[in-house]
């Protein structure tokens, strides 16, 4: 199960597809073969894994999967039923797929008489899969909202300029965070005051491989010249005021994760609401003050409505220091020291109007 989790990750970390490893053993325990998922639409790791043998071979194997077998037809065929027609005689996997139109192959491989093992290396796959596997139980993609500040909690100075608060190394993570969500989001007010691409770019100005989708929350029109108009992914406008109901909305382009880059208005609106699942800070060793602070109202009216976080690391960034965090007490997450581990669409999301004060949205 620990080498189908390594294959798990030779599998890309974006699009709408969990990554997914698997290891196919003779009677005697010799490995016959490896595999794992390649994306959306190619074989899932037990196939995969299966095309690599002779057909003889597999009967009487088992197969070790990091996630259960499928049982369900979509772009490919249920992995279940093809590892009963293979004569696989045992299946162990690490945790229960939680799609309800997936979920039932355990109970269709007993009912074909193989032998089913569930639970193996269960907390690493969970803590593996924690983005994708709370993206289908929730029915929201994961929400990482990111800001940059002065040590003082300023997001720019008291002129509104903000470019740059960090610095190259910070400003490069940042490149490379967007490239490993599905979405980028922001709000109108960004767009309108920083014209930003919201692309993902290499230290000399490169696209990086994987783009993220965009995505523009709020009711003011983009305008036709916008840069964002012209994101290799394409462009996702959300109007309204109900953000869950925004999140929600982006299920429907296969996004299981957004990077949240949208400015105080964007990020307290989405904090307010419960809806935030990791905290990525960028602290720069400078001192601005005045009143461009880098969060807004969050609902906090005491000490005891505080909202606290778990820091999961601090990392040094050349002169920065970056602070990845978590809810508190959130049932949806698991920490690692815990053992248990080109489009438009019109729906209705939450008031993010505001402008950012962070330019490294550009």
């Amino acid at each position: 199960m620990r080498r189908g989790l390594e294959l798990a990750a030779l599998g890309p970390a974006v699009g709408d597809h969990a990554r997914v490893g698997a290891v196919l053993l003779s009677p005697d325990g010799d490995v016959l073969a490896e595999g794992w998922h390649k994306g959306a639409g190619t074989p899932h790791a037990e196939v995969d894994a299966m095309a690599k043998v002779d057909p003889e071979r597999l009967r009487g194997a088992t197969a070790v999967v990091t996630l259960e077998p499928c049982n369900h037809t979509g772009r490919t065929g249920p992995c279940a039923l093809a590892l009963l027609e293979a004569g696989v005689a045992r299946v162990v996997y690490a945790i229960d797929d939680p799609g309800a139109e997936v979920h039932g192959g355990a109970d269709r491989l007993r009912a074909g008489g193989v032998d089913v093992v569930s639970g193996v290396l269960a907390d690493q796959a969970e803590s593996f899969l924690e983005r994708w596997l709370l993206s289908v139980r929730l029915g929201r993609p994961w929400v990482t909202v990111k800001w940059a500040s002065s040590l003082d909690g300023r997001a720019a100075a008291p002129d509104g300029t903000s470019k740059w608060i960090t610095g190259a190394a910070a400003r490069q993570h940042v490149h490379e965070q967007r490239a490993a969500h599905d979405a980028i989001l922001v709000g109108t007010g960004t767009v309108l005051a920083d014209d930003p691409s919201l692309t993902a770019r290499g230290d000399a100005g490169e696209l990086l491989a994987d783009q993220p989708l965009a995505v523009v929350l709020g009711d003011r029109p983009v305008p036709a010249d916008a840069a964002v108009r012209r994101h290799p992914r394409g462009l996702v406008t959300l109007p309204g005021h109900d953000l869950g109901a925004s999140l929600a909305a982006l299920r429907g382009y296969g996004v299981h994760s957004v990077f949240v880059e949208g400015g105080p208005t964007v990020a307290s609106a989405l904090i307010a609401a419960g809806l935030v699942d990791e905290y990525l800070v960028y602290v720069a060793p400078v001192l601005l003050g005045g009143p461009r602070v880098a969060l807004g109202d969050l609902g906090v009216g005491s000490m005891p409505d505080r909202r606290r976080l778990d820091v999961l690391s601090t990392t040094a960034l050349g002169p920065d220091l970056l602070v990845r965090a978590r809810p508190q007490g959130d049932p949806h997450h698991r920490l690692p020291h815990e053992p248990s581990q080109q489009q438009h669409h019109h729906a209705t999301p939450g008031s993010a109007d505001g402008p950012t004060n962070d330019r490294s949205t550009t």
